[in-house]
């Protein structure tokens, strides 16, 4: 099959992506709108939590749901290490919170003291206040790809946040936004 003459096509090389390669992709994949979560589960007696944007409603019946974590990470181990994680979708004006637990280095220990949680009813993991929505899921399955885990769980609890209002945020093209346009 050819590929159609496009101006700004990009040609992978023959022998395996290269530092220019990884680089176009990096700046195309930023326009891959997505919804911001906060995934979070309890290991070794400290919550831990992490910014992410790599989640997918995957079915129904059963209710189950995937995220996407950097295999080196610390939320990647303690989400494996407890079995059971949360994900809290967060709301446009919660965009501090996603910026504070996206950011590389911040301490184990207290962590979560600048941000407003409860505990999920089954695992207590930390369920981010005033969120859309949330999730306590329990792990199933989880696999590698890439630099990535990709964690699957079936849902054990869920809900809708209080007052958090229908205007989620949004990570695009390398920023937080919303989906409703600022006065």
């Amino acid at each position: 099959m050819e590929i159609p003459d496009a101006p700004h096509a990009h040609l992978v090389g023959s022998d395996g992506p290269g530092e220019a390669d990884r680089e176009v992709y990096r700046g195309l994949a930023a326009d891959i709108a997505s919804g911001v979560a906060v995934v979070a589960a309890r290991h070794r007696g400290h919550d831990v939590a992490a910014t992410v944007t790599g989640y997918l409603d995957v079915s129904h019946d059963p209710p189950t749901l995937l995220v996407s974590l950097y295999e080196e990470g610390r939320a990647c181990e303690a989400v494996e290490a407890a079995g059971a994680w949360t994900l809290s979708l967060l709301a446009r004006d919660q965009r501090g919170i996603a910026s504070w637990l996206a950011s590389p280095g911040n301490p184990v220990v207290g962590l979560l003291n600048q941000v407003p949680f409860r505990r999920a009813p089954v695992s207590g993991s930390a369920v981010v206040e005033g969120a859309l929505a949330w999730f306590e899921v329990r792990t199933v399955r989880a696999v590698t790809v890439a630099t990535h885990r990709l964690v699957v769980g079936e849902v054990v609890a869920m809900g809708r946040g209080a007052g958090a209002g229908d205007d989620p945020l949004v990570h695009f093209a390398r920023d937080y936004t919303g989906l409703r346009r600022q006065g």
